[in-house]
């Protein structure tokens, strides 16, 4: 066999090995072309020729081809209507009668893929021209058209069989047939017709992948399975839709001529590699329309939205609105007006910079303020054109000239923008009845290269103090002072001094007690003499830490007076005039004890140190022949209570005296109450002496504890 072209060389050798079995077929009698991909498709010059045949003579044939630029005339010849260079990577042909239509299918490639591609088809070895198997069914691919109209089943292709076997039937399987979506596809058992049996969506389901085989009249598969390949061919059934929204973009005001604002992309689920999604857009309205109705263009391909008008016409401040809003459109089969529409909203809000300065609205603002009272004491105005959203906008204001004594502060109200003007320490209007303040104004953000703070970015605050009453005041404040306790009554312990920051006014003086919590003293109500009412005591509960305070006042004669306040602290000095206290005054012991240390005592003194320990322990003088118990110094403090013999069951009373340091010192005569009780069986028995009935045993061990804390 002599091929001369390879394009050609798929249908002849079909005709060459099953010419005995081939029947008129309506349709392409080929599907599937390959085009090598020149550098420029010529127009007018032919690229190839199609078959098509309806077996009934082809009456009123008319071609449509996918991409159009390219025309199909009646005798079945392709050419482009002008030189095209990009072509995409496939070209569609539907041809259709009164009595069949069909697809055909052309691919643009390589003339290296047109070669793998033809390799492929015919599993070529060593020989182009011998195909290594002869096939027994030819299943070549069927191409449908999505979207197609009533009435169905329509047939779309046919399976041939080379060998013919009485009873042989064809059966088709696969998804679409008898595995979901089932029912699509049917084929006709004897004669191989397969047909579609209702509309298809490319978008649903591309590709189906079936197999054809033959069986014998028991059902037994004879030959195959083969495998049949239906394709979809896409129309342009599907909008372009917009998916990522909402599109919002920024441009600084003043931008350059061709800034990019923002890209708009829209989605086609059609085939993309046909026009059907080629996607062109399109600004269809721009509102508002001034400065100018075309402020924006978007570039048809990419969908790159960027500003076509000068810097100068980007001004927000003189715009009617910073927010744009354009509608884009897109629209399929590259632009034409035959391809469907999808349209979306873009907003483009002009930003702001901060290209105008802050101005005060008055260059002098004038302030009252009555001395001694701090707060707010005027608002500082400004107007600045710029967004109130941004640094651009917001002030910040400092006093620059006026404020030696940081008697002043400034802050901005974040919601009205104003300099707040504050009197942070009191303001005195004997020192000064007059303030002064120079006040500049800037913005958080700084201003453009271009522009600066004028004249009017400052402002000067003219501030009257005016005069009040104000109270006396005391000279110091708190007062200290020493004083012994139990000094006599009527002793004076100071002098204060209050004096009346009203110079001007030349007003008296009174003293009074405001608060003497053991009422001890008293003043003089026009000197200011603090004298004693009573006698000091360091140790009452009214002193703490040794100090007693007491407050008074100081009125003036104003209408109304002013009052002020003074603080006394007094830190009372000791004196010896508490005498020592003795603990415990009651101890128990057994009459057959054969430990006779009866009791450690304790003294303690409420005074202070020399007033206090070392304390000495004496026995007052023992009554009777023979002495019953003996003091043995342990400490400072303490001291222990020795029986000298064991004693009958009865109530002692020992005599003792305790005596402190101090100078004089002081003694304290008392009595130690001695039980001596029975005790049997670990237990005491005090009945007799009216004592409680306790544990001997405890009593020892309160013995043992005391001897041990007298010893650490």
């Amino acid at each position: 066999v002599e091929v001369k072209s390879p394009f050609c060389l798929f249908p002849q050798v079909l005709l060459l090995a099953f010419a005995e079995d081939l029947e008129c077929i309506p349709g392409f009698q080929r599907k599937v072309f390959y085009i090598e991909q020149p550098s420029e498709f010529t127009e007018d010059q032919p690229l190839l020729n199609l078959v098509f045949d309806d077996c009934q003579g082809n009456s009123k044939l008319n071609f449509e081809v996918s991409n159009p630029d390219f025309k199909v005339e009646r005798d079945g010849s392709l050419f482009a209507l002008k030189n095209v260079s990009d072509a995409g990577r496939a070209l569609f042909v539907h041809a259709r009668t009164q009595h069949a239509e069909d697809m055909a299918e052309i691919l643009i490639v390589g003339a290296n893929e047109k070669r793998a591609a033809l390799k492929e088809i015919f599993k070529l070895e060593g020989n182009l021209g011998i195909p290594r198997q002869k096939r027994a069914i030819l299943a070549t691919p069927i191409l449908i058209p999505e979207n197609q109209r009533p009435p169905f089943p329509r047939s779309v292709g046919k399976v041939i069989r080379s060998e013919r076997t009485e009873g042989a039937k064809f059966r088709l399987s696969g998804k679409g047939v008898d595995q979901e979506p089932k029912g699509i596809f049917r084929i006709n058992e004897i004669s191989g017709d397969v047909s579609v049996t209702r509309s298809l969506d490319r978008e649903a389901i591309a590709n189906y992948e079936l197999e054809v085989e033959v069986t014998d009249l028991s059902g037994k598969v004879v030959d195959g399975p083969v495998r049949l390949d239906v394709s979809v061919i896409d129309q342009n059934d599907n909008r372009p839709m917009f998916k990522e929204g909402p599109y919002v973009g920024h441009v600084m005001e003043g931008s350059p001529t061709g800034t990019t604002v923002m890209r708009m992309t829209a989605f086609d689920a059609d085939d993309a590699s046909t026009d059907n999604a080629l996607l062109r857009y399109n600004i269809l309205k721009q509102t508002p329309t001034k400065p100018s109705p075309n402020m924006f263009y978007i570039d048809p391909e990419k969908g790159d939205i960027v500003t076509v008008v000068s810097p100068v016409l980007l001004d927000r401040e003189t715009m009617e609105t910073p927010k744009y809003e354009l509608v884009v459109e897109a629209k399929d089969m590259g632009g034409l007006d035959v391809g469907l529409t999808g349209t979306a909203t873009a907003t483009i809000l002009i930003d702001d910079k901060n290209d105008h300065p802050p101005e005060f609205t008055k260059k002098e603002f004038q302030a009252t303020v009555k001395e001694g009272v701090t707060g707010v004491i005027v608002n500082l105005t400004v107007g600045d054109r710029d967004d109130p959203a941004t640094g651009a906008w917001r002030a910040v204001y400092t006093i620059i000239n006026g404020n030696p004594g940081q008697s002043f502060e400034i802050h901005t109200n974040p919601q009205t923008n104003e300099g707040m003007l504050s009197v942070v320490k009191p303001l005195d209007y004997e020192i000064s009845a007059f303030h002064t303040l120079l006040i500049k104004v800037e913005n958080e953000d700084p201003l453009i290269p271009d522009i600066a703070y004028g004249p009017s970015s400052t402002a000067t605050v003219q501030i009257t103090v005016e005069d009040v009453n104000e109270g006396p005041v005391f000279h110091p404040n708190p007062m200290t002072v020493t004083k012994q306790e139990n000094i006599p009554v009527g002793s004076v312990v100071l002098t204060v001094n209050a004096t009346d920051p009203d110079t001007l006014q030349h007003q008296t003086i009174r003293y009074s007690v405001f608060k003497d919590p053991a009422g001890w003293l008293e003043i003089n109500p026009t000197n200011g003499t603090i004298g004693t009412t009573a006698v000091l005591d360091r140790e009452s509960p009214f002193v703490h830490n040794n100090i007693y305070t007491a407050q008074f006042l100081a009125i003036d004669s104003g209408n109304p007076p002013a009052t002020g306040t003074g603080t006394l602290h007094i830190t009372l000095e000791d004196v010896n005039d508490n005498i020592p206290s003795l603990y415990p005054t009651l101890a128990k012991v057994c009459d057959d004890a054969k430990d006779l240390r009866v009791v450690v005592l304790g003294a303690s003194d409420k005074d202070l140190h020399p007033n206090t320990d070392p304390f000495k322990f004496e026995l007052s003088k023992q009554s009777g022949p023979e002495k019953l118990w003996r003091i043995n110094k342990l400490n400072n403090t303490h001291a222990q209570v020795v029986l000298l013999q064991n004693l009958q069951k009865a109530n002692y009373n020992i005599p003792i005296s305790v005596t402190d340091s101090g100078k004089p010192p002081l003694t304290n005569n008392t009595e130690l109450k001695l039980q001596v009780c029975s005790c049997k069986k670990s237990k005491m028995d005090c009945s007799a002496t009216d004592a409680l009935h306790i544990s001997m045993t405890l009593i020892l061990l309160s013995l043992g504890s005391l001897f041990c804390k007298s010893f650490p």
